[in-house]
């Protein structure tokens, strides 16, 4: 069994992450900012910890298999660019043996190979939110790190239930779904059996 740090396991992708590291008995450390106002299934340690940083990072990734790192903010009175630039750095500085990513299908090619982002009429609220995404995934580019950027082909089923499969898709598609259940079985497998190594890997379902 491998063992797993996972940070903003918190969030529904955290959450989930973890549920389906300790479903097939890894040792799960679930990283949030207050484990007071959180729970963990039994045989997780929940601990406190913060990915934007270096000094918490290094001291909870030592002696792992492998980090998943599914921490984000958005919205009002938030900081992205700080948080993934941050955050970035700090992983990219850890030492950790795999880092795996939770990131967004916009900064992904679609079939054709223009990424999502540049389709005509997409959102520009969101622009600066993918930037500092794409900020943050520069960081591990440019790092020595195995590392892993994984996010949805297109977007979340956010009330699909866990089929227990899922594919990697070839590029991006606005349209594909994959239930976040689903998609931690991705973020596990590629943790405890890598397949893939630095780069962008899109999951949708089955």
């Amino acid at each position: 069994m491998s063992r797993i740090v996972i940070f903003g396991a918190g969030g529904r992708a955290g959450r989930q992450a973890v549920a389906e590291a300790a479903r097939r008995g890894h040792e799960v450390t679930a990283v949030v900012r207050d484990p007071a106002k959180h729970r963990a299934p039994d045989g997780v340690e929940l601990v406190a910890g913060d990915v934007t940083d270096a000094n918490s990072v290094a001291s909870l990734v030592k002696d792992q298999d492998a980090v998943i790192s599914a921490a984000a903010v958005y919205g009002a009175g938030t900081d992205p660019q700080a948080f993934f630039t941050s955050s970035g750095r700090a992983l990219a500085a850890s030492g950790a043996a795999r880092v795996i990513v939770v990131g967004l299908s916009s900064l992904a090619p679609d079939a054709a190979g223009r990424p999502l982002k540049d389709a005509p009429g997409f959102p520009a609220e969101f622009r600066p939110f993918i930037a500092a995404h794409a900020a943050g995934l520069d960081l591990l580019r440019a790092s020595d790190l195995d590392w892993l950027y994984v996010s949805p082909a297109g977007d979340f089923d956010h009330e699909g239930d866990r089929t227990g499969s899922y594919r990697v898709a070839a590029a991006g598609d606005p349209e594909a779904r994959v239930s976040y259940a689903d998609f931690a079985i991705a973020l596990v497998d590629e943790a405890s059996n890598p397949q893939h190594r630095r780069q962008h890997l899109l999951i949708t379902g089955a």
